[in-house]
């Protein structure tokens, strides 16, 4: 998944997501980025001006965080590769830094054809040379630190130490893919489930829900193109069952982790899927119309007590691309909400089905644009 702020590059997000490559809008300043501890096997950052080496490594300690125990770090930038004054003083202070952070150089690398290079760093897979280093710097972080805890949570100068308990997640390598895919991780044996069974029974048994549902209804029965499809937002994840079930199409899912469920963002990494937290009482982190297709499997309905439903759909609006379609699973009366406001939008009800109190619904964003322009009195100051 590719990530970059907004700014002198222009629209470099905006990019990739017309290209259908997975991207969102993010910047490395204050804070941790929305992903859980150790769950990306490489970080690459190309043409990369990105200060790692200042205030005590903090932005190149928090890709320490999100890196897998043996992941790697390419940096590309003019310091690799390039002699002048300013660039052989941050290769100093990086190369500095990276051995005080128990990073291995693995190699430098060249291109003959445009000089551009690159040096590739590991990260360690055990504790030993964190315990033996002379300075305790950067410093390991508290114990009571959470390096899973990553929604507007400060950045800290500051180090977690690699699990090595063999049943603690980090301490191995997922399995190959696509094993990882339908696999429980092998450090789930000792949990509960989100829906109250143990763990991997839990796992198997949404997967094999969201095989049946998407087989069965969601490429059938609801009219919908999916050759069309590429980029898709499951807007509340749980196990990533759902972008699991679809493995076998051309189509990418941004696995989103609602920050009042529970946490089973990991898994979805672990299973060699995506994705991100988010609290959707606030916007999205993408540009407008970027995505074909939002599936939302009781989001609504949880949202109700703490969001105000129509600035969620507004924002559902603003993310969908015109012809692009929102999958909404929910309690009746959520179902009746979501579809008067979509008819408001004037955007097509393809499907609608209820039973037991639980709904279904299949909507079809338009290209309705109003034909008059009217002046909205409440915008008026």
């Amino acid at each position: 998944m590719s990530f970059a702020p907004k700014d002198e590059h222009e629209a470099q997000v905006q990019f990739a997501l017309e290209r259908g490559i997975p991207a969102m809008l993010a910047v490395m300043g204050t804070k941790r980025l929305p992903f859980p501890s150790s769950v990306f096997d490489v970080v690459h950052c190309a043409r990369c001006r990105v200060p790692w080496h200042v205030e005590g490594g903090k932005l190149l300690l928090e890709l320490n965080r999100v890196l897998r125990p043996g992941g790697y770090f390419v940096w590309s930038a003019t310091p690799v590769y390039q002699k002048l004054p300013e660039d052989v003083g941050i290769w100093k202070a990086m190369s500095k830094l990276t051995k005080s952070m128990c990073w291995d150089l693995v190699v430098i690398k060249k291109d003959k054809l445009n000089g551009v290079g690159a040096a590739i760093f590991r990260k360690p897979t055990s504790n030993d040379c964190y315990n033996n280093r002379p300075q305790n710097k950067p410093p390991l972080c508290k114990e009571s630190d959470d390096p899973n805890a990553a929604w507007n949570v400060p950045l800290e100068a500051c180090m977690h130490k690699v699990p090595e308990d063999a049943t603690v997640r980090g301490s191995r390598w997922p399995e190959q893919w696509p094993q990882r895919l339908e696999k429980p991780p092998y450090w789930l044996n000792s949990q509960v489930g989100v829906y109250g069974k143990a763990a991997p029974e839990d796992f198997a048994a949404d997967y094999g829900h969201w095989k049946n549902v998407v087989s069965q209804s969601y490429l059938n029965g609801m009219g919908i193109n999916w050759s069309s499809v590429r980029n898709i937002m499951d807007m509340r994840a749980v196990y990533g069952g759902f972008a699991a079930a679809l493995k076998d199409l051309k189509v990418w899912v941004m696995n989103v982790v609602p920050i009042d469920s529970a946490d089973t963002l990991p898994i979805i990494y672990e299973r060699g899927l995506f994705g991100m937290y988010h609290d959707w009482c606030e916007s999205f982190n993408t540009y407008p119309r970027t995505y074909d297709l939002l599936h939302a499997d009781h989001l609504f309905s949880s949202l109700t007590k703490r969001c105000n439903l129509v600035a969620v759909i507004a924002e559902v609006d603003r993310i969908l691309r015109p012809e692009g379609n929102l999958i909404v699973r929910d309690n009746v009366e959520i179902i009746g909400e979501i579809e008067s406001l979509a008819k408001s939008l004037n955007w097509d009800i393809r499907m609608i089905y209820s039973k037991d109190n639980e709904g279904l619904l299949c909507v079809h964003k338009t290209m309705w644009r109003p034909t008059e322009p009217e002046t909205i009195t409440s915008a008026i100051i």
